[in-house]
């Protein structure tokens, strides 16, 4: 690794997965006008102060996780962010997500799926550890990565990696103590109590302000008017806030328009950033060159994977996680010449559709799912995931932001040699954690310009 540079503006990479649990018909043994539900509150009334219903248990700070199982979940995750990816893909234009968010709060709801439904996330999620053991390496891997919070700060090093978890919960609704234990043994998060039954309104300003406190007011009002209603019962929350600056960052001075090619053929023009010879973990492959940027921490990198002219379609096709992880594992030390573009990029998903079509579709099926182990009973299922993402990469680093909400109802270069890499036309990236592998953002870019 080269020695860290003068830091540059930052890399904020902000992941905030939302899922709210709702009530849909529920069997006759518990009907949902039977729920004890506090008064009803006029619209615009205040949100109450917070109350928790806590677990007597605190977060684990030692969980039993083998490094068996701690690779497992790791191989486990890469399948799931590359499954979506190619999901995803099947849209037109630039892509960006967050896998490793969308991972972490589904295992929150997946800690309460019971039966068929519990089988078929554990598919469609790639979860092949049994929840005893899931949940636990999850609080693992969380508590790896929160070892970089503030890592550098008062060094200067112009690197943040800060991760939280939130539940919100319906006043009176029985969740069950073990489903508590559950999140907050292994996620850290108690449960607030709030009331959707009467002032969902107030409660999706609660949600709303955690979220934009917790992302630096990268993502505000995340939850849609209307998006949380009277049968809403619970919301979960993981943010994650990232915040770094390349380890050899662009010199702004060298950075001239030059032209991109798109999928298209056609050509647009775009600030081209250059990178002088450094150190880089590279490899060039079967009709593709990849490059990896880390950022000043020395853990985290941008994996840069560029096919060759005419073969986009066909490499990304190809690209699932036995590939990258044989690219990520190919990668070797050259002396690269790097020219890049300055990008923007913006998605949003409804992915509810793709989830189930991914292996998971009674979790969605208000008649079918099951998710007894949060209350009991067979009442509660997931009407919707959104996912949206933002990132903007320049000189100094990457400025970034995600969320996603989903709400749940009641129902090789010779030695010595320098590789000159010029990205003038699409490629794909990833944000990705070196020491676990873990695959904390993906997406490709197709135009900078837009």
């Amino acid at each position: 690794m080269q020695k860290t540079h003068l830091l540059s503006r930052i890399l904020t990479l902000t992941l905030t997965t939302l899922l709210a649990l709702t009530a849909c018909g529920a069997p006759a043994t518990q009907p949902v006008q039977n729920i004890p539900q506090p008064p009803a509150q006029p619209p615009d009334a205040k949100p109450a102060e917070p109350q928790f219903i806590q677990s007597k248990l605190t977060r684990d700070p030692s969980p039993v996780a083998s490094l068996d199982d701690q690779s497992q979940l790791a191989s486990d995750n890469m399948a799931f962010a590359m499954d979506l990816y190619q999901q995803l893909a099947s849209q037109a234009g630039n892509l960006f997500y967050s896998p490793y968010s969308i991972s972490q709060a589904l295992a929150m709801v997946y800690g309460g799926a019971r039966g068929q439904t519990e089988l078929q996330m554990a598919k469609g999620m790639h979860f092949n550890l049994p929840q005893e053991r899931l949940h636990p390496n999850f609080n693992a891997l969380d508590q790896e990565l929160a070892k970089y919070t503030n890592a550098g700060k008062d060094q200067g090093q112009g690197f943040q990696l800060n991760i939280a978890n939130a539940t919100w919960g319906q006043s009176g609704f029985p969740f069950l103590s073990s489903y508590l234990d559950l999140l907050a043994r292994n996620y850290g998060a108690g449960l607030q109590t709030v009331d959707f039954a009467n002032n969902s309104e107030g409660a999706r300003q609660d949600i709303n302000n955690w979220v934009a406190n917790q992302t630096q007011d990268k993502i505000k009002d995340i939850v849609p008017q209307g998006a949380i209603d009277t049968l809403t019962r619970m919301v979960l929350a993981n943010a994650i806030y990232f915040k770094a600056s390349w380890m050899m960052p662009f010199q702004k001075s060298a950075t001239q328009n030059a032209p991109f090619t798109t999928l298209d053929g056609s050509q647009v023009t775009v600030p081209m950033m250059s990178l002088e010879k450094n150190k880089l973990s590279y490899q060039k492959g079967d009709g593709y060159q990849a490059v990896a940027l880390p950022y000043v921490d020395g853990n985290v990198a941008m994996l840069l994977l560029v096919p060759d002219v005419g073969k986009f379609s066909q490499f990304e096709a190809s690209l699932d996680a036995a590939r990258l992880q044989s690219i990520l594992d190919s990668l070797q030390s050259t002396d690269v010449i790097l020219k890049m573009p300055r990008f923007t990029v913006e998605s949003s998903f409804s992915l509810g559709d793709t989830l189930a079509k991914m292996g998971m579709p009674d979790a969605f099926n208000a008649s079918q799912a099951d998710f007894s182990g949060m209350d009991g009973q067979r009442d509660l299922y997931v009407s919707s995931v959104i996912h949206k993402a933002y990132a903007s990469v320049d000189e100094s680093g990457t400025e970034a932001a995600a969320a996603t909400v989903a709400i749940v109802g009641l129902t090789a270069i010779m030695p010595g040699e320098p590789v000159s890499l010029t990205i003038d036309r699409s490629f794909i990236f990833v944000i990705y954690d070196q020491p676990t592998q873990s695959i904390l953002f993906a997406g490709r870019i197709t135009n900078p310009g837009k």
